[in-house]
């Protein structure tokens, strides 16, 4: 047995949690034969609707795939979207008792209208991204607290839609430390300053770019701007995520730069969850640093030739 399959057979049974901002993607299909004749766009001749999980909920469904235990911890609101994200959670098999419905607030809903050829057409978002605080912020890190007792990692989806205020991020790495839990955040640029002591923080390029205000156009370029990103963000490690060129990770022990897997590239749509729930459950089995980037960099590279969030098996992981 390879390294690499062996840390996939350890991948089942661990339990992670995952505390973000849940979305409903919704896909609105239709066929484009025609332009209006009061505007200059495409009418679209509905046919069916289509919905998936997104954003934090879509890390918890790439977790779930890979054979983990999950627990979500997240905001909906009192609406039909929100029952939506409850009851597609429990079909899955993960645990949505972690999630608090604020009535205050709508659940964030991201309808996209495409054609039959998966072409988009227009996306209307529905969200409220006010930052919880008072009484929500309070329930959310007690639940963290609660449900952090059996984790074998713990995730921050941060899609800046209100659910990870600094108490929110606080109260996951604490929890994390007291556990001795890896701690992974997908990141947002505007709330750097939340995720001091994470052990792995996962920025994109573009993310990097803008907390580091440096260019990333060459490997080395990328590993000096993962240098930086780690004094700013105060985080154990990073790991650059740079699309068709691959990815850079910056650890005490390691640097390495991997080549991008992808064989033929169809959406990246929710790559990024796929990639941090893959790295979170190998970290949580006892993988390296490096061994885990290599997984989540395989894992990436099968997600992104399918269309919209998806999620990616042991089986195609194994190379079955």
């Amino acid at each position: 047995m390879t390294a690499a399959s062996e840390l996939l057979s350890r991948l089942q049974g661990r339990t992670l949690i995952v505390v973000g901002d849940l979305m409903l993607d919704h896909f609105l299909v239709g066929a484009v034969d025609r332009i209006s004749p009061e505007a200059p766009v495409p009418v679209v001749r509905f046919d069916h609707d289509r919905f998936r999980l997104g954003g934090a909920a879509n890390v918890a469904n790439n977790a779930a795939t890979l054979g983990a235990r999950v627990q979500v911890v997240g905001i909906v609101g009192d609406d039909e979207a929100g029952a939506l994200i409850r009851s597609e959670l429990a079909k899955l098999g993960i645990d949505p008792s972690g999630l608090i419905s604020d009535p205050g607030r709508r659940t964030t809903r991201k309808l996209r209208v495409v054609t039959s050829r998966n072409q988009q057409v227009a996306r209307i978002d529905y969200e409220d991204d006010r930052e919880i605080q008072g009484a929500v912020e309070a329930a959310v890190v007690s639940r963290i607290d609660e449900m952090s007792s059996a984790a074998d990692a713990i995730v921050v989806s941060d899609y800046l839609k209100g659910m990870v205020s600094r108490g929110v991020a606080g109260g996951a790495i604490a929890a994390a430390r007291r556990r001795g839990v890896p701690l992974l955040v997908d990141p947002k640029v505007p709330h750097i300053d939340y995720y001091a002591g994470a052990t792995v923080i996962t920025p994109n390029h573009h993310e990097a770019e803008a907390v580091t205000h440096m260019r990333i156009r060459s490997s080395d370029e990328a590993m000096a701007a993962a240098r930086r990103f780690r004094a700013r963000a105060q985080c154990d490690s990073v790991l650059v995520t740079r699309g068709e060129h691959g990815m850079t990770l910056l650890s005490p022990g390691d640097e390495a730069t991997l080549p991008a897997e992808a064989r033929e590239v169809a959406d990246v749509t929710g790559a990024g969850d796929t990639v941090i729930a893959t790295m979170a459950l190998a970290l949580a089995a006892g993988g390296s640093l490096v061994d885990a980037a290599r997984l989540a960099n395989r894992a990436a590279g099968v997600v992104v030739g399918k269309f919209g969030p998806a999620t990616v098996s042991i089986e195609e992981l194994s190379g079955g």
